[in-house]
């Protein structure tokens, strides 16, 4: 082998160029040459690397005799085109050899031997070759002179080619090829025709052109049905030749040649109705090669058919043979989606490199077309097609054309581009499904029709962990939300369905901030379908909650304040709550601010109403009498009572005083300006006459001016030392300026020791401070700001109240 290939190298070299690369020889079981008197091999053609066979004869002394025959078939290959012989690539002819480069074959003896043909199959390959010799004798004038086994090669296609035209000859050449060189022909004396052996093969000029090629047919169909032959007294015998082929069969082989029956009359036997040619097979070749030509009608029936019948075909029929006339009615022919679908049945059994180089280029052409019944057919069959398609192919070329689908004015259009989502999703890329998907779908969830906004929220669930991190928190809590407020019932129920599927893309603090507060409202929906449904999302969520926040700490209060709190030995305490009732509290600096706040409400509600004989008691030395009982008990039940007082807050304390938002007393509640406080007495006694009776003492300062007593209040009492100020008037009041506290003298007083001013004993604390409320300044009056009209709002089949949640996430 290797010394062949090394001769064929150098006899390339001092040639002619043949632009072709030689592989391995291909024989038979038995190292068997094939191909007549030439040999054969695999090639591959340097341009582009396509596959091809070789035929080669190299001119030596012991094939010298044989090189007329060589040449003649080349001759003829160069000349002969039809469907049924071997298509030629390139020759090459030398003195030292002859190569012919032809389309890819194999020997059809391999198949044979193999048993690889069923009977449907040599059926509609025997149709080919007949129909072949049909034209060389019938039309052409031509005697094959070599039909058998050895002559017939299969394509890619899985089609019988004629070859072996050794001693091809034209009738009406003035000395035919075949009279002189027929005898040349390996094992010719053993296939030859009787007449052949009786007159020699000049005898054939006395006889019709077809009766050498009748015999011929007849051993080739019987080397296809039962193996090689190895002698023609077998030929009598039919065995696994069908039975309603027999009759014709048998007429092909008979001794006289005159009564013989030519090739072309046997192939109309067989092409009548019911007769052995009638076969699917046989009319799906027929329609394929005319597909051009056939109205809709016939393109239905033909497609059934091949739906029925699809399994007898070879393979490579359909790849190289079917395939290609379908795209072609599919993309110029006007087949439409039907004539896809098969289209697509074929592809099923082709490698990816085998789709990507046939289908997958219309594909690709037929996504921009404008029909709308082939965009709805390629969106529904995309699951069929999409892992055969590139990652590249789709987002480069399928993904920008199909978003148009989007915005089409045809709702199954839209409808169906949706739901194509979920096929295409795995192959976009992260800007595409971030991008312009998402804007796509969020304008698809506002659609008009009903359908399509619950398919957008279905497809949202689906293709969610395919959305990123950040996207997805943006987007599906806003859409699902847009969702549950729909008015069609179904969209509601699928953004139930979808939170409840995607619960685990959302972390603890969405499920419990966005999520429950979100499906709340679903809970009193008026269809117990959303009732039901929002009862079991909820319930998932609380779940998801409990889940994530199994782990968290009791508390996050630092280590250090949680063991002073707990500090061991530490006594616990009963704080009264100044209704009659007590709390027992731990121990610890926090039992301690709690008790304090306690204990401070408690007093609060103890001092309620500070009156003229709490005053009075306060100012009186021990043993001075009580005040008068009937008084005191005027006083106490004719005041409202008022369970609140002003904290020490509302003296100056050091480092400045209350701002002015403190001073305000509705803060406190209102108080009751309307009552007359001269009724409190007898007799129409003022506070400071009553006061004055009791004590026993003139009250000085402010007190002493009859006309001012009513608007004056009394001096604080000794309550006012502890932070208290107590309300004893129905109004707000305030010191004129001459009667004002001079409190330089008293500040000087406590300091040297001197007399206090009049009016204040040493038992008494300064009195609270008033200041005066600033007069209100007048507020700058600016010109009204100029704000510019709100912008048009968005017109929207249902409004729900929330911004669109594509245009958001892009924000």
């Amino acid at each position: 082998m290797d010394f062949l290939k090394s001769t064929l190298s150098s006899a390339l070299s001092k040639g002619p160029p043949f632009p072709y690369t030689f592989h391995d020889r291909v024989t038979l079981p038995g190292d068997t040459p094939v191909g007549g008197v030439f040999q054969l091999f695999n090639g591959t053609k340097r341009e582009d690397g396509s596959a091809c066979s070789i035929f080669t004869f190299e001119v030596t002394d012991a094939t010298r005799t044989r090189l007329p025959l060589a040449k003649n078939a080349l001759r003829r290959l160069r000349t002969l085109r039809h469907p049924g012989v071997l298509r030629v690539l390139d020759s090459v002819e030398t003195d030292a050899y002859i190569y012919i480069a032809t389309e890819r074959v194999s020997p059809l003896a391999w198949d044979v031997k193999r048993g690889a043909l069923q009977a449907e199959t040599v059926k509609w390959g025997l149709w080919g070759v007949a129909i072949t010799l049909k034209f060389l004798n019938d039309e052409a004038k031509i005697i094959h002179g070599n039909v058998r086994l050895a002559s017939v090669f299969t394509s890619e296609s899985g089609e019988w080619k004629l070859g072996g035209f050794e001693v091809l000859s034209a009738v009406a050449d003035d000395e035919p090829f075949i009279y002189r060189y027929g005898s040349l022909l390996p094992d010719a004396g053993r296939f030859a025709a009787p007449e052949i052996g009786k007159g020699g093969w000049e005898g054939l000029k006395n006889f019709p052109v077809h009766v050498t090629d009748s015999w011929g047919f007849a051993e080739l169909t019987y080397e296809a049905f039962n193996g090689s032959l190895t002698s023609v007294d077998q030929l009598s015998q039919p065995k696994k030749i069908p039975p309603a082929m027999s009759a014709a069969y048998k007429r092909l082989i008979t001794a006289n040649p005159k009564s013989r029956l030519s090739v072309s009359h046997f192939l109309e036997q067989g092409t009548r109705s019911g007769s052995f040619f009638d076969i699917p097979l046989i009319h799906i070749s027929e329609f394929v090669e005319n597909m051009g030509v056939k109205d809709q009608d016939e393109r239905e029936t033909f497609l059934e058919e091949l739906e029925r019948t699809g399994d007898q075909f070879p393979e490579d029929f359909f790849k190289m043979k079917v395939l290609p006339e379908l795209l072609k009615s599919v993309e110029f022919g006007g087949g439409g989606p039907k004539v896809f679908g098969a289209v697509l049945q074929i592809g099923e059994k082709l490698s990816t490199e085998e789709w990507e180089a046939s289908i997958t280029p219309v594909v690709v052409r037929l996504f921009s077309l404008p029909d709308r019944a082939t965009r709805v057919f390629l969106l529904d069959n995309l699951s069929r097609m999409i892992d055969h398609l590139s990652n590249k192919v789709v987002n480069d070329k399928i993904f920008p054309d199909m978003l148009t689908g989007f915005s089409d004015s045809a709702p199954i259009v839209r409808e169906q581009t949706v739901k194509a989502v979920l096929t295409i999703i795995g192959k976009l890329s992260d800007r595409h499904i971030n991008g312009e998907l998402l804007k796509h779908l969020a304008k698809t969830q506002n659609d008009e029709q009903p359908g399509i906004r619950t398919n957008t929220t279905i497809c949202l669930g689906k293709i969610a962990r395919h959305l990123g991190p950040n996207t997805r928190q943006k987007v599906l809590v806003a859409a699902f939300t847009r969702s549950l407020r729909d008015p069609f019932v179904h969209a509601r129920n699928a953004a139930l369905l979808a939170l409840g599927a995607t619960s685990d893309v959302f972390d603890e603090t969405d499920c419990a901030s966005k999520v429950i507060p979100a499906i709340a409202p679903s809970l009193v929906d008026k269809e117990k379908l959303i009732r039901d449904q929002a009862v079991k999302t909820v319930a998932l969520y609380l779940a998801r909650i409990a889940t994530l926040t199994k782990n968290y700490p009791d508390t996050v209060i630092p280590a250090s304040a949680t063991a002073i709190a707990s500090t061991p030995g530490t006594p616990a305490k009963a704080v009264a709550t100044g209704d009659g009732e007590s709390v027992v509290m731990p121990g610890g600096w926090t039992s301690w601010a709690v008790g304090t706040f306690a204990a401070a409400a408690g007093q609060m509600q103890s001092r309620v109403t500070v009156t003229a004989a709490a005053i009075a008691a306060e100012e009186r030395p021990a043993s001075a009498p009580l005040p008068n009982a009937t008084t005191t008990s005027a006083s106490s039940t004719s005041r409202p009572q008022t369970k609140a007082t002003v904290s020490t807050s509302s003296v100056p304390q050091p480092g400045g005083f209350l701002d002015d938002e403190d001073d305000d007393l509705d803060g406190w509640g209102a108080l009751d300006e309307d009552k007359d406080t001269t009724n409190d007495y007898d007799n129409g006694e003022t506070f400071f006459d009553a006061l004055e009776k009791k004590t026993g003492r003139k009250l000085g300062g402010a007190a002493s001016n009859k006309e001012n007593r009513i608007a004056s209040p009394p001096a604080p009492s000794a309550a006012a030392s502890t932070g208290r100020i107590s309300s004893f008037g129905p109004k707000p009041f305030s010191l004129k300026h001459e009667e004002e506290v001079d409190f330089e003298a008293l500040i000087g007083a406590k300091k040297g020791g001197k007399t206090l001013p009049k009016g204040l004993t040493k038992k008494t604390t300064p009195t609270t401070v008033v200041r005066k409320t600033p007069a209100p300044v007048a507020k700058k009056t600016m010109p009204p700001k100029k704000v510019p009209p709100p912008p048009p709002k968005k017109t929207e089949t249902w409004d729900d109240g929330e911004a669109d949640w594509g245009d958001d996430a892009w924000a």
